[in-house]
């Protein structure tokens, strides 16, 4: 017999996140819970506000349409979902089928925000490859690259990660390459989206060598009928998003495609709970566990939800105590 519930979620941030110019107080999304013949499938759904195609109303009201439908004998089909859903429904049916590996990759590279003074001696005590990632675009860019300066003459074994989020100009993310020394450029992995323009963005890298990663031009080249991941020259990393591009299925086929074009492949996060997290550094450590994913997100959160980050002390929520919204049974199926 299957059955399948439903829960809502909101879990408080920390005060001073914010998702393009918009303060983001609590984290809100869905909970699916499958069951069937005694094992049992956690996956969840979260839009992430400003950054999703769908909102949070829409992907609750599909997933318990897709969840009507499975529990009644049919097949769930991942390719019609939008992204936040199909990646829940992927994950909770991997979970259910005990096709998704339970070691994970939980050593995420940790973000840089905040005091250099602070930071540096923690950076300096990290074990193993080190790897950090850095924000970028939000200040002048004397500032950024002056930073950026500071972080990797500073810790000499240190490879930095930035993301710009499409904040600069071209002639602006030029600016910032001039503040740092092409001795310490070698050192930086790569800039997601430097430029407001995928063409801009690839002139910065062959004019600064600078290698840079896509991260939103990944996520809207996907829509497009026949995309091919050859299509995205001049680009050294694709950061995957699950709750931004799909399925695992789907994730599992960029890598697949990046891979055979020599094309590195970095796992992140869209700021899911403490389930949806664990999961993506299970998927990291299958999938690219050669990769540091990018998933130190939980650090932004005032509570853990279900299951435990590794090391991480905040409170643990309950999904029990979270909103059952829907709930089913059906015949044997």
């Amino acid at each position: 017999m299957r059955q399948a519930k439903l829960y809502r979620y909101s879990l408080p941030m920390d005060s001073g996140v914010i998702l393009r110019e918009q303060k983001l107080t609590h984290r809100d999304g869905w909970i699916v819970e499958l069951s069937e013949d005694g094992q049992t499938g956690l996956g969840e759904i979260a839009p992430l506000p400003r950054f999703s195609q769908e909102t949070f109303e829409q992907a609750g009201i599909e997933a318990q349409s897709q969840l009507e439908q499975w529990v009644n004998g049919k097949d769930i089909d991942l390719e019609v979902c939008v992204p936040s859903v199909a990646f829940g429904l992927s994950a909770a049916l991997m979970e259910l089928a005990h096709t998704l590996p339970q070691t994970g990759n939980y050593r995420a590279a940790p973000l840089c925000s905040g005091d250099p003074d602070e930071l540096i001696p923690i950076l300096n005590n990290m074990q193993g490859t080190k790897v950090a990632k850095f924000k970028v675009g939000l200040y002048e860019t004397i500032r950024d690259g002056m930073l950026v300066s500071l972080f990797l003459e500073s810790i000499p074994d240190l490879t930095l990660r930035l993301d710009a989020n499409k904040a600069w100009t071209l002639d602006k993310a030029k600016q910032f390459a001039k503040h740092i020394s092409p001795s310490l450029r070698q050192r930086i992995a790569f800039v997601e989206e430097p430029c407001q323009t995928p063409g801009d963005s690839v002139s910065f890298a062959i004019d600064t060598g600078i290698a840079i990663a896509w991260d939103e031009t990944l996520q809207a080249a996907i829509k497009e009928p026949g995309f091919s991941v050859k299509e995205l020259t001049g680009v050294k990393a694709l950061i995957i998003k699950p709750t931004l591009i799909g399925s695992f299925d789907k994730c599992i086929r960029l890598i697949d495609e990046a891979r055979s074009h020599a094309i590195q492949v970095v796992i992140s996060s869209s700021l899911e709970s403490s389930i949806g997290l664990g999961q993506l550094a299970r998927f990291a450590h299958w999938q690219v566990p050669a990769e540091t994913p990018g998933l130190d997100t939980m650090q932004l959160f005032g509570a853990q939800l279900e299951t435990p980050w590794p090391g991480c002390l905040l409170p643990v929520e309950r999904l029990a105590d979270q909103t059952l919204v829907w709930q089913s049974e059906s015949v044997d199926s």
